[in-house]
């Protein structure tokens, strides 16, 4: 009989270390996984860190990306930084992976930020092989499309597009994308073809809004220009 109690206090014993050792297993799991996460973070930030140390010539704030919306006709991004820390509409937004838009909007302390695959977005291209000038315009699907390349130009599966500045909306040599296909219409004044941004955009938590770049209005041009034109 002394035995069996003896059995039965030991399994007792057992059953509590067990679920001692099964509760601080699983508080090492939960560290392990903030580890990881700040880990990640962590390479994430260090990857930006090192674009705009190679960019010494813009200045740049980091922003955390707090919303994403896809929703609709929209491609947008909202971020917690606003004018307080120097954010104004049309800075360009970039990741290290390179070009994902500009500022739409802006409160006192967030912007809303328009991707570059949103239907209304375009940007004004340039190919790295041959120069060859091209816009990039959004797509509801998240593709890229690569559109009014002259018909002689040779372009090549695989090759990278940067932005050239045309337009004054963004300054020069920011990666947009990679060149996934071409594609060649009968009768058409140009060719085509697909870009796949390097970025992945459902899955942005950090990004640099350009602080040092003012977009152009060349649109102030123009109205003087049809001003004059009316006049004479």
């Amino acid at each position: 009989l002394t035995q069996s109690v003896n059995d039965v206090a030991q399994i007792r014993n057992l059953r509590a270390r067990v679920a001692l050792l099964e509760e601080t297993l699983a508080q090492f799991q939960a560290e392990l996984v903030e580890l990881r996460e700040i880990q990640s973070d962590y390479e994430r930030l260090t990857s930006l860190l090192d674009y705009t140390s190679i960019r010494q010539d813009q200045d740049f704030v980091t922003a955390d990306v707090i919303a994403l919306d896809q929703s609709g006709q929209r491609r947008t991004i909202t971020i917690n930084r606003g004018p307080r820390d120097g954010i104004r509409v049309g800075m360009p937004v970039v990741t290290d992976q390179g070009l994902v838009g500009r500022v739409l909007r802006v409160s006192a302390n967030a912007s809303r930020v328009l991707l570059i695959t949103d239907p209304t977005s375009a940007v004004s291209v340039r190919l790295q092989s041959n120069r060859v000038e091209g816009t990039v315009i959004g797509q509801l699907s998240g593709n890229l499309r690569l559109t009014f390349i002259p018909l002689t130009a040779d372009i090549e599966e695989g090759g990278l597009a940067f932005t050239s500045g045309r337009g004054g909306n963004f300054p020069p040599d920011i990666v947009v994308g990679q060149v996934t296909c071409i594609r060649q219409f009968e009768f058409e004044l140009y060719q085509e073809a697909q870009v796949r941004s390097l970025n992945d955009f459902t899955t942005l938590e950090f990004v640099l809004v350009v602080t040092s770049f003012e977009p152009i209005d060349l649109g102030v041009f123009e109205d003087a220009e049809a001003a004059e034109d009316e006049l004479n």
